[in-house]
């Protein structure tokens, strides 16, 4: 149970960034501590120690992780405790820009237990399994030979940027994909049978999925204009939850507009729940099955806006914006109690510059698995230029 607040003194859009999942995030500072323990155990219902200041300038209590470095795209293990992301590093590859990049590390949401998962090549979006023995991740580790490229500019996606599964101590590293191409944005299913993953391949962005063991790697969309991307599995675990943009748009409006939808592992049953020209972006779903938290351009200011997130309901209706700071919230991120949210909050003083991890407490959303809905079909509105069931 989250304990008594403690209030203190006081997670392309973007032109030349397309934003499919801003993995790279060249704008983080700061070396991480690489002493830690790795994650492990089960708790259901996590505390959080007494010592964690919570703020109350938004619409729900939040605290920034503490003891960690820039860190952003965290996800949460099945405890609800620790969690998973893209942590800058020194020994990571530098970017083009001189930058360095990020190395995947698991820590808690009280700030302990730092642990890197991987050492060399730029790493980007991770995941945990169910068991929370093992986690898969991204990184260009065994394509060093092939240039950086900008993991913010699906013009310039690192090719050999390849998914690869660990045990949680970072032992017993394998490789899952054998390509050249861009791989990202990956989830595991609520079961650990299926992977599912952004692919791109000569400019072209689909999702796939492909069993842990290398076996079953299937095509789940196949679209000429949409690219769809971000994929996280719905808690039934046959459907995922996406957003796509159409690749005739990407550059000529800015920001780009995205949609959110949902489609089943097997290709069929492809829906749509937005309908405007916003920039919904990185939807993640609620373990309540109905709602999802999503990121916004809530007001144009300056050259790239403000961005915030927002509480979207499948079901129709206006989201519910849940931060007002002034810059960047992106990168959402929901616990599978439903009772906390993850996000990266840039407070470097410029747009995506020292980003951070933030936790807010959600608890009085109903948004938790006790609440669920199975995904209706009245919900949304079905794509007729439906992509074709893998074979």
């Amino acid at each position: 149970m989250i304990r008594s607040f403690i209030s203190s003194a006081c997670r392309s859009a973007l032109g030349a960034l397309p934003i499919l999942i801003l993995a790279g995030f060249a704008v983080f500072l700061g070396a991480p501590n690489t002493e830690a323990q790795p994650a492990g155990g089960q708790r259901s219902d996590p505390p959080v120690p007494d010592e964690i200041v919570w703020r109350n300038d938004e619409m729900l209590p939040y605290y920034e992780i503490p003891n960690i470095p820039v860190s952003a795209e965290a996800y949460f293990a099945p405890d609800s405790y620790h969690m998973i992301a893209q942590t800058r590093d020194k020994d990571a590859v530098q970017g083009e820009n001189g930058r360095h990049g990020n190395l995947t590390y698991t820590y808690t949401i009280e700030g302990t237990e730092l642990t890197r998962i991987n050492d060399k090549g730029q790493d980007a979006c991770s995941y945990f399994f169910p068991d929370q023995k093992r986690v898969i991740f991204t990184s260009t580790r065994d394509n060093l030979h092939l240039p950086v490229g900008n993991w913010s500019d699906e013009d310039e996606y690192p090719m050999g940027a390849e998914l690869y599964i660990a045990n949680i101590d970072g032992s017993d590293r394998r490789r899952l994909t054998h390509n050249e191409h861009y791989e990202a944005e990956v989830v595991v299913s609520p079961t650990g049978e299926w992977i599912a993953f952004g692919r791109n391949i000569d400019g072209r962005q689909d999702l796939w999925r492909i069993r842990p063991d290398g076996t079953d790697e299937q095509r789940i969309t196949d679209t000429g204009d949409w690219q769809e991307g971000s994929p996280y599995f719905m808690p039934d675990g046959e459907n995922l939850l996406f957003r796509s943009w159409r690749d005739s748009e990407f550059k000529k409006i800015r920001p780009t507009p995205m949609t959110v939808m949902t489609i089943n592992i097997d290709g069929s049953n492809w829906r749509r729940y937005t309908f405007d020209n916003d920039m919904n972006w990185a939807p993640n779903p609620a373990p309540n099955g109905r709602h999802y938290v999503f990121v916004r351009i809530s007001e144009m200011t300056g050259r790239l806006g403000n961005w915030d997130l927002y509480l979207g309901d499948l079901a129709g209706g206006e989201p519910v914006r849940l931060t007002t700071f002034e810059g960047f919230d992106g990168l959402p991120g929901m616990a599978p109690n439903g009772k906390l949210l993850a996000w990266a909050r840039a407070k470097g003083g410029s747009f995506m510059a020292g980003i951070r991890t933030h936790i807010m407490d959600v608890s009085s959303l109903n948004l938790g698995p006790e609440h669920y809905e199975p995904l209706n079909p009245e919900w949304g509105e079905a794509m007729f230029d439906d992509p074709p069931a893998p074979q």
